[in-house]
């Protein structure tokens, strides 16, 4: 068996993929890496195989000519072939490029009921993404290069250099497509391709093979702190949150890297150090704040940091939720239903004001009421106090964190707060003597 085809073979059985019994999907552009792969892949897997070609449509008759080429390839070798062509006028970046074939690739993933993609990246492929990493600035985690296994991505030549590549599509008599892009050094990847790593050798002349030494060693260490943070997270890591306390007390190192594996889950772009020193000093600028603070991390998620806590949040809309009331019954309001109705006795217990049910006395106020989340200006006679103060303080002395307040329920009347949820009663209608009424609130689901 050809040697790279031996490669091929070996990396199927590693990942149980040899007979798996699913479509193995074959990201194909008809060059020489993708080629390679096609036909290792039909001359040793027993599995349906199907190529997938996205025709970017940037070089006109040229896309074109090379999706045809695709598709008689495969028509000649038997495999089936499966195409789309992108519309004019979308952006010609490498970025964009990248963003639209993973995201066809997962398009296709589902046309065909299969969770393996396969693509041709090769060593030399590999070394090209280590010095694009470091010329834009990364750590060790950006230095593992191109993983052989991601999600459903798996890339059987990362082992393989192109040398080797190209001698065996000559060895086969395979007529590789050449993307005339390929020389353009506008592309940052094309420029550390042909001029830089060509320089590089001068130096080394085995620069691809020292290269992807050090992605290995980099791999090989990370696996070594992934395990020392897997320890470290056991011991601050409670409920879903990070002790803020636990955390001032690591050193710098390892709070940037715990930051790092926080966001970087959320992040899809390389290691970016700014990014984590901005978030670093965040917490430490906040680690004293009773209530906390948000610092937005991406467009969906918020960091919360306070003198307890550390935690990620999904951000999410405030709904903004109302309930008139003006007689006693029952109230709904999508989740949440209200119940109020007279009370006629004495309550097993009734000094615990901070639950979802309460006793309380309306005898002295108006029968109008609102149930609401909370607005600017409102107050509230917390029980033992003479006077008011503003909801804020009050919520602020409750220790009730910043992100949680706007979820906050409240009966009211007019800006005052005669009930707040589960935090405690206004002085105003607390049992004196006897209840004269019992209100309750329960979200779907409770």
């Amino acid at each position: 068996m050809n040697l790279v085809e031996q490669t091929v073979k070996n990396f199927l059985e590693n990942y149980n993929l040899d007979k798996c019994g699913i479509p193995l999907l074959v990201a194909f552009s008809g060059g020489y890496d993708s080629i390679c792969l096609l036909n290792c892949l039909k001359n040793i897997s027993e599995n349906k195989i199907v190529a997938i070609h996205l025709n970017h449509n940037w070089r006109g008759d040229e896309s074109d000519r090379e999706e045809e080429n695709c598709r008689i390839f495969c028509e000649k070798i038997g495999v089936e072939f499966y195409s789309e062509k992108l519309p004019d006028g979308l952006s010609c970046t490498e970025t964009e490029a990248r963003n639209l074939r993973y995201s066809f690739f997962e398009k296709c993933a589902k046309k065909f009921s299969s969770n393996v993609i396969f693509t041709a990246h090769n060593k030399n492929d590999n070394a090209e993404t280590l010095l694009y990493r470091i010329s834009k600035g990364t750590g060790i985690v950006g230095l593992r290069g191109i993983s052989p296994h991601r999600d459903l991505y798996y890339r059987p030549l990362i082992t393989v250099d192109r040398c080797s590549i190209e001698k065996y599509c000559s060895d086969f008599g395979l007529s590789p497509n050449n993307d005339s892009s390929n020389v353009d050094i506008i592309h940052k990847r094309n420029l550390i391709r042909n001029d830089i790593l060509p320089k590089m050798a001068q130096i080394n002349a085995d620069v691809i093979e020292a290269i992807n030494s050090l992605s290995v060693c980099a791999r090989e260490e990370e696996k070594i702190i992934d395990e020392f943070m897997e320890y470290i997270n056991k011991k601050i890591f409670i409920d879903g949150k990070y002790v803020t306390g636990s955390f001032l007390e690591l050193s710098r190192a390892v709070q940037m890297r715990l930051i790092y594996n926080i966001i970087t889950p959320l992040v899809p772009q390389d290691y970016d150090r700014k990014r984590i020193q901005i978030l670093y000093d965040f917490i430490l600028d906040n680690s004293h704040s009773k209530s906390g603070r948000i610092c937005s991390v991406t467009s969906g998620y918020d960091l919360f940091v306070s003198e307890k806590c550390i935690e990620l949040l999904k951000k999410k809309e405030t709904e903004n939720f109302f309930i008139k009331i003006d007689k006693t019954g029952e109230y709904k309001n999508g989740r949440i239903t209200v119940n109020i109705r007279e009370f006629d006795g004495m309550p097993d217990k009734i000094d615990k004001f901070s639950g979802e049910t309460v006793f309380v006395d309306l005898s002295s106020v108006d029968f109008n009421f609102e149930f609401r989340n909370r607005v600017d200006g409102d107050i509230i006679q917390p029980m033992g106090m003479e006077g008011h103060q503003k909801l804020k303080k009050y919520l602020n002395a409750k220790k009730i964190p910043n992100h949680l307040k706007d979820e906050l329920l409240f009966l009211t009347q007019g800006n005052e707060i005669l009930w707040a949820v589960n935090l405690g009663l206004s002085d105003k209608i607390k049992v004196k003597t006897k209840p004269t009424h019992k209100i309750e609130v329960k979200k779907d689901g409770n």
